[in-house]
């Protein structure tokens, strides 16, 4: 319920703030916006999600997009002036409806007032989230969502959104899309209640001489203290309360037969990487439910990818990190940010679900296979892009240690019971990699094929951090 009214209230004050552009301009515009929008309350909390109906797509819009102006095949929204935003999705009433179709949209940068090409928006999500049976897997707050897009600084946008023609989704991955794809049926119309949901993750926390130049910042007593105190201090086997950082464990650099040996005494865990905590990446622990939840153990780890795109810099991830848990949380209905940790393009580590980085903490990112399991997110897109070797590397020291606090070989095999899934029915065992990649348990693209070509490499290293090789 309080998603949902905050919801609402966002819906109407974003009608109000969003002005049409009557005149559209070149992609390469530069024309700034006449009118101006006035900055947030203090009383607001850090960053801010506004939500926009999508309305009927007028007809020469819905011919160049290759539609008919049809309100149940093609929506959108004109250009328009709207408060600064850096990141985008579309999300829909009934969190059990599925989008098949194209979502696209372009922004207008704050720096340079141009507009960007069309880019497309990943709208296969279904499968990140919290197992069926699960309290949050069948809350009432939860709403259909595509994956979200960060553009960096924005003031502007616009967005279309097509319904697949027969057979032009088959490749979504669910037995319903093929058995349309196979029988030329025709494809399902838009999901009822469109709307665009564009997020400011607002100002980086205040983190003294390590704040990057020029970096917005705000005070941390902005927070709820009893909420942030809770996050912090389920981390303190690791780190001081209110730490922004769990400082790694120096390597160890004895030779392998060595570490066997001294293994056969004590277990094979790798040594502990450095983790930004959630206050270190300005987490406002308001939003999340205020409980932790947790499963019993870790005996696997899924690796995603964000589909967020490759446009940010390693000083963004921060705000990266904001934005989705905002939407997760705001646009998405989820309790909390979904995977239970994040590793940006240079390799940092990010601590994500609340309830402490060494605690089985139950996430919301391989729907059907949440439990004793751990989700892992490269932030970007590696459909078509080469993961960096520092990501990579990162999620193999993440592991090493993460799997070795449970006595798991990063190089071994487990067995996990589906909640429910596309791909494999509610109580299926089935056999992962002890570091899988998400499309292993659901029919889905995800983690894109050039990070799931690097999960032999992670596994190997993996094991080589906790010394078994």
């Amino acid at each position: 319920m309080r998603a949902s009214l905050a919801s609402t209230i966002a819906v109407a004050c974003a009608a109000a703030l969003a002005l049409p552009v009557t005149l559209a301009a070149p992609a390469t515009a530069t024309a700034r916006p006449a009118a101006t929008v006035p900055p947030p309350q203090r009383d607001e909390p850090p960053g801010s999600t506004r939500s926009l109906p999508l309305g009927p797509l007028d007809g020469p819009s819905a011919r160049a997009f290759g539609t008919a102006a049809d309100p149940s095949r093609a929506q959108g929204l004109t250009r328009r002036d709207v408060r600064p935003f850096s990141l985008v999705g579309v999300v829909w009433d009934d969190p059990g409806a599925v989008l098949r179709g194209t979502v696209q949209v372009r922004t207008r940068s704050t720096a340079d007032g141009s507009w960007s090409p069309w880019q497309d928006v990943e709208t296969h999500n279904e499968e990140h989230g919290a197992d069926p049976a699960t309290a949050e897997g069948t809350a009432r707050t939860l709403r259909g969502s595509t994956a979200p897009l960060w553009v960096g600084d924005s003031d502007g946008v616009e967005v279309r959104v097509r319904a697949a023609d027969p057979g032009e989704d088959a490749g979504h991955g669910t037995e319903e899309g093929a058995a349309a794809a196979d029988g030329g049926a025709r494809t399902a119309p838009l999901p009822a209640g469109l709307r665009l949901e564009l997020v400011d993750p607002g100002a980086d926390p205040e983190t003294g001489s390590d704040a990057a130049p020029g970096a917005r910042t705000v005070a941390s007593a902005a927070l709820d203290a009893a909420a942030a105190r809770a996050a912090s201090a389920v981390n303190r086997a690791y780190a001081p309360e209110g730490a922004t950082v769990i400082e790694a464990e120096p390597d160890r650099t004895a030779p392998a037969g060595v570490r066997a040996a001294a293994a056969k005494k004590q277990p094979f865990i790798g040594p502990r990487p450095r983790i930004v905590t959630r206050k270190g990446w300005g987490a406002d622990e308001r939003m999340r439910e205020k409980a932790f939840v947790y499963t019993k153990t870790i005996k696997a780890a899924f690796v995603h990818h964000s589909a967020t795109g490759n446009n940010y810099t390693c000083a963004q991830a921060p705000s990266v990190l904001r934005s989705i848990y905002r939407y997760h949380v705001k646009s998405s209905g989820w309790r909390d940010f979904g995977y239970n940790f994040a590793v940006d393009k240079c390799g940092t580590i990010y601590e994500g679900r609340a309830g402490g980085v060494g605690k089985p903490v139950l996430g919301a990112h391989t729907l059907g296979f949440n439990t004793n399991s751990m989700g892992v997110v490269v932030l970007g897109t590696f459909t078509n892009s080469a993961p960096p070797a520092a990501a990579v590397t990162a999620v193999s020291r993440l592991t090493a240690w993460k799997l070795g606090l449970h006595g798991i070989n990063p190089e071994g095999t487990q067995t996990l019971v589906s909640g429910g899934g596309n791909r494999y029915k509610k109580g299926t065992k089935v056999r992962f990699h002890t570091i899988a990649g998400h499309r292993d348990g659901f029919a889905t693209d995800c983690p894109g094929g050039r990070l799931y070509g690097k999960l032999g490499t992670a596994r190997a290293s993996s094991a080589k951090y906790q010394g078994r090789r």
